[in-house]
């Protein structure tokens, strides 16, 4: 029975590691949330063969790419602005400790006012490029019915400072979440094509 549950434990182990992507191919789906202009020279961040968070690419301009995580249901991939990274680096820090999405706000809301944790001064950027699963070929990184959602963040802006409203009116319009703390940002979904 023993050898059993060895053989099943190994077995589950490289079922998670090959279904890992190429480097190849996380940085090519990676890079698809960025500009065109600015793919090549995107860092990227991805995962290793053992499943591991770790930089497939260093880079040469502003942005830094998220591959998509295998093990999550769906594809994502996002860029960022890279003065975004210490806000983005704390919050995979905090989720990888267990902690609960009201947690990390909250505590990078309290790190952000005592001055440990530092957000950019001027609106930042994030793109995040999402599909279903079943319209992303892990093994080609071929992405079809993709779509795009736009996030600027702006800390501390609040529904007067910027006159925008806190919920869309209309699809497709920008909106303000979460004003007046850290992670205030405006929110922008385009209405989809399909």
């Amino acid at each position: 029975m023993k050898y059993i549950i060895i053989l099943i434990a190994l077995i589950g182990t490289f079922k998670a590691v090959s279904q890992v992507p190429s480097a190849e191919v996380q940085i090519k789906t990676a890079v698809l949330a960025a500009p065109e202009e600015k793919r090549a020279g995107a860092m990227v961040y991805g995962y290793n063969a053992k499943g591991e968070f770790v930089v497939l690419r260093n880079g040469t301009n502003e942005l830094i790419c998220i591959a998509d995580n295998p093990n999550q249901n769906g594809f994502s991939v996002s860029c960022y602005h890279k003065d975004l990274e210490p806000f983005m680096a704390r919050g995979r820090e905090l989720k990888t400790a267990g902690k609960s999405f009201q947690e990390i706000f909250d505590i990078r809301e309290a790190e952000v006012k005592s001055g440990k944790l530092m957000m950019p001064k001027q609106a930042s950027n994030l793109q995040v490029y999402s599909a279903p699963a079943e319209a992303y070929n892990a093994s080609t990184g071929e992405v079809t019915k993709g779509k795009f959602r736009y996030v600027v963040y702006i800390p501390w802006a609040t529904a007067a400072s910027t006159g925008l409203p806190t919920k869309p009116e209309a699809p497709g319009m920008p909106w303000i979440m979460d004003p007046g703390t850290h992670r205030a940002h405006i929110m922008i979904d385009p209405v989809s094509k399909d």
